[in-house]
C-alpha cells in the first residue's frame, strides 16, 4: 500500500516513514506543496498544512479537484476552523499534532474501509413509492431528478452533473439509503466518519451546507430539529409542509 507524505519537516517525516514501513506501508515524501502536487498518485495521502511554500488547503483543494485520492490531513494546528475547512474541501479526517503511529494506522485504515464500503455498497431495492429505484444493474438509484451512481461516485441532477467531496458524496448516500427517513446526527457521525466519532460537530452542518448549495436548493436536505436529516425530494418537502403545518408550526 503506497501513501504519499507531504511534509516538510524531516524531524517530524522521518520517524513517521519508518514507523509506517513497520506496518507494510510504503511511504513516498515531498517536503513541498508543489513536490506533492507533481508526485506521482498513490493510494492515500497525508497532508501537512503548515508548507513552506504553500498552504496544505490549496494544496488539498487542488488534489480534490481532480482526484478523488483519500486525504488525511496532519497539522500542529488545532483551530476548529482549519478542520472544518479541511474537510469540507475533500479530507477524509484530520489528525492534530502530536499523534502516535498506532493512532494514524487506525486513522489511515478506518479511511480505507470507508471508501471500500462506500465503493461496494450495493443500493437496496425500493417500492417506487419510496422515492428510489436502482436500474437493472444494481448500480444507479433515482430519487426524482437526482441519479446516484454509488459504484461510480457519480451524481447527477437533471442529467446535470455534481461535483461532490469524498464525504460529500457519503453523506448523500447513506440519506439516501432510505429516503424520507430521519437520521440522527450521531447515526450519520458514525456511519459516514466513523464509530464513536469525536471531532467537531460543526463538520456535519458544513458537509449539510455544501450539500445543500450543490443540489441548488436546500429542501433536498431536510432538517429535523432535535433530531437529524433526511432526504427528500423538494416537491415531497413542500407537500408535507401543507399538509401538516401544525407539525412544522411545532418545531419552530
Amino acid at each position: 500500500m503506497r501513501l504519499l507524505l507531504i511534509e516538510d519537516d524531516d524531524r517530524v517525516a522521518g520517524p513517521l516513514m519508518e514507523g509506517l514501513s513497520r506496518f507494510g506501508f510504503t511511504v513516498e515524501h515531498a517536503r513541498t506543496g508543489a513536490d506533492g502536487l507533481a508526485a506521482a498518485e498513490t493510494e492515500m495521502v497525508l497532508l501537512d498544512l503548515g508548507l513552506p511554500d504553500m498552504d496544505g488547503i490549496d494544496v488539498c483543494r487542488t488534489l480534490r479537484l481532480r482526484s478523488q485520492v483519500p486525504i488525511i490531513m496532519i497539522s500542529a494546528r488545532s483551530d476548529e476552523v482549519d478542520r472544518v475547512l479541511g474537510l469540507e474541501l475533500g479530507a477524509d479526517d484530520y489528525l492534530s499534532k502530536p499523534f502516535g503511529v498506532r493512532e494514524l494506522v487506525a486513522r489511515i485504515r478506518a479511511v480505507f474501509r470507508r471508501a471500500g464500503t462506500a465503493a461496494a455498497e450495493p443500493v437496496p431495492a425500493r417500492a417506487a413509492s419510496g422515492g428510489g429505484r436502482p436500474d437493472p444493474a444494481g448500480r444507479t438509484q433515482h430519487i426524482g431528478p437526482l441519479a446516484i451512481d454509488r459504484r461510480g461516485r457519480q451524481v447527477h441532477l437533471h442529467r446535470t452533473s455534481v461535483a461532490l467531496a469524498p464525504k460529500e458524496f457519503d453523506l448523500l448516500a447513506y440519506l439516501a439509503d432510505d429516503p424520507g427517513a430521519v437520521r440522527t446526527r450521531q447515526q450519520i457521525l458514525d456511519a459516514v466518519w466513523e464509530p464513536n466519532y469525536f471531532g467537531p460537530t460543526k463538520t456535519l452542518d458544513v458537509h449539510v451546507a455544501a450539500l445543500r448549495r450543490k443540489l441548488g436548493d436546500p429542501a433536498w436536505i431536510d432538517n429535523i430539529r432535535g433530531v437529524g436529516f433526511r432526504l427528500a425530494r423538494p416537491a415531497d418537502t413542500a407537500a408535507a409542509t401543507q399538509v401538516e403545518p401544525h407539525v412544522r408550526g411545532d418545531n419552530r
